[in-house]
């Protein structure tokens, strides 16, 4: 198969492109180098993809209208997995039009490339925080999403609605995967794992919110990309069980679906840290903090979708996943002792 990954540099989208890479897909890799955080890991993620023969790297910004069409114009693409975005909540309360740029005009243009390329399917990332203000737990694709609390996870629900209205108009089959609270080898810097096992190996304070009284679906970054590559090997299609007069926010009369992808387990944020503090090898001096702005306390997926779907739901462990973790970590920013 011939696919495009955008965001190939970032952390899913990395992982994405290798086991697409290694299965003897062909992989357009595009992405833009921002700086919102260390290019460099994002250099030598791209150093593991840069070795496989059907990969072809070009930097581009999405939201560039002139960008896309050329890619695909140059290789006819079957499937496209859009991961390339503004992420970060908290950052989204600073700069909101780092997220409208991304993850609305550059999303917009996806979807005009896909549509006058006739992709075969377009799977692209979503988000468990579109569930915002929602308490009904475990989080379901059923349950309507309409009350976000933080602008990122508003440009996801758009995104979501946006992918529908192509899918409704021009029959582009469209599946959205709203992860929740993907770690391991390789993971972004400005997210709590990396954030903690610094400042652990560090012996510097962490910032622990709502004073540790918080859970979240940790999930394993292999249980994802197995998810992300089962679900664009099966476009979406329409439900003819879908009724109008009663409608599923899961699926549609148009080749549009919705899945949780997470590991099914509700962690408690000091339960996580334990799993941290054990891998490490040392303990973590916690600064206990209010609640931010734009967070919710839980976070809990119901995957009973995604397993009818595709044979397949995240289940790795989370002490198994974090000392993967962990040995990563050490050996690329060199802590020996920690």
């Amino acid at each position: 198969m011939k696919v495009l990954v955008t965001g190939c540099a970032g952390f899913i989208g990395m992982h994405v492109a290798k086991r697409l890479l290694e299965r003897g897909d062909r992989v357009t890799g595009v992405d833009n180098l921002s700086e919102y955080y260390d290019v460099r890991l994002k250099l030598a993620r791209l150093d593991q993809l840069s070795s496989f023969p059907g990969f072809d790297f070009h930097r581009a910004d999405i939201a560039d209208a002139a960008a896309l069409p050329p890619l695909f114009a140059h290789d006819s693409m079957e499937g496209v997995v859009h991961l390339a975005a503004q992420a970060g909540v908290r950052y989204s309360l600073q700069n909101p039009h780092a997220y409208a740029s991304s993850n609305l005009l550059g999303f917009v243009n996806l979807l005009e490339a896909c549509r006058h390329a006739a992709v075969r399917h377009l799977v692209y990332a979503s988000s468990s925080s579109v569930y915002g203000g929602n308490t009904r737990l475990p989080y379901s694709e059923h349950d309507a999403v309409d009350h976000p609390v933080s602008l990122y996870a508003a440009t996801k629900k758009a995104n979501e609605l946006m992918a529908h209205a192509y899918s409704h108009l021009f029959r582009l089959p469209a599946t959205g995967l709203r992860f929740f609270t993907v770690y391991g080898p390789w993971g972004r810097p400005d997210m709590s794992p990396s954030l903690f096992l610094q400042s652990i190996c560090e012996g510097k304070t962490i910032d622990v919110f709502n004073h540790g009284d918080m859970q979240r679906d940790f999930t394993y970054i292999d249980d994802v990309v197995e998810g992300v590559v089962r679900v664009l090997d099966r476009p979406a299609a329409s439900d003819p069980a879908f009724d109008p007069a009663n409608p599923d926010p899961a699926t549609s009369n148009a080749p549009y679906r919705i899945y949780n992808i997470g590991n099914h387990q509700a962690v408690p944020l000091p339960e996580y840290i334990a799993a941290l503090e054990a891998a490490a090898g040392r303990k973590a001096v916690q600064k206990l903090l209010p609640m931010q702005a734009g967070d919710v306390r839980v976070t809990f997926a119901d995957t009973s979708e995604l397993q009818a779907a595709i044979g397949f739901a995240p289940a790795t462990p989370l002490v198994e996943g974090v000392a993967k973790f962990v040995s990563w970590f050490r050996q690329y920013y060199k802590y020996q002792e920690c």
